[in-house]
């Protein structure tokens, strides 16, 4: 269940498409709902995002610095199939990867530190290797990419986030 703080945030999130204000504003923000690992409800929650190329977007599983993993980060590991993520007034089906490779890991923590510096004294704080999790856009909610170009194939077509999709 979402704490106070975290359900005004989701509800100004909705009411302004994506916009919010205080702390978080100008920060890019999306909301990711998860399913609950042993309750099985949805569970919402905004998290700071980092556009990645066409290799989707980067959430950092950080806990505000807490040596334990968020609750979101369990849940999308125990239902990887049954993810949301709403951006700007758009909601969409995705996926999670886990970012392995150690060089792409760090340049991702580079560039949002940069963006966040925060974001380095949360992540020492946790004293935990910090997964960095790119989430993409399912290819059945992005347009045929195959219709202007056959040699594309459901894995490389680049997200546009930009078709809605019925609430779970």
């Amino acid at each position: 269940m979402s704490n106070a703080f975290n359900l005004r945030v989701i509800e100004e999130f909705r009411a302004n498409r994506g916009v919010v204000g205080g702390e978080f504003a100008g920060t890019d923000l999306l909301l990711l709902t998860t399913v609950g690992a042993r309750s099985g409800a949805p569970r919402t929650t905004p998290l700071v995002y980092l556009r990645h190329g066409d290799r989707g977007l980067a959430v950092f599983a950080l806990n505000g610095g807490d040596p334990a993993a968020p609750a979101w980060y369990h849940n999308l590991r125990a239902h990887p199939d049954r993810l949301t993520a709403e951006v700007g007034g758009g909601t969409y089906r995705v996926r999670a990867e886990e970012v392995a490779d150690g060089e792409e890991y760090e340049e991702l923590w580079r560039r949002q530190i940069a963006v966040e510096p925060k974001f380095a004294a949360f992540r020492a704080r946790a004293g935990r290797r910090v997964p960095v999790l790119l989430l993409r856009q399912e290819a059945s909610d992005a347009p045929d990419a195959s219709a202007a170009n056959p040699a594309a194939s459901a894995g490389s077509r680049p997200m546009v986030w930009a078709t809605r999709i019925p609430s779970m």
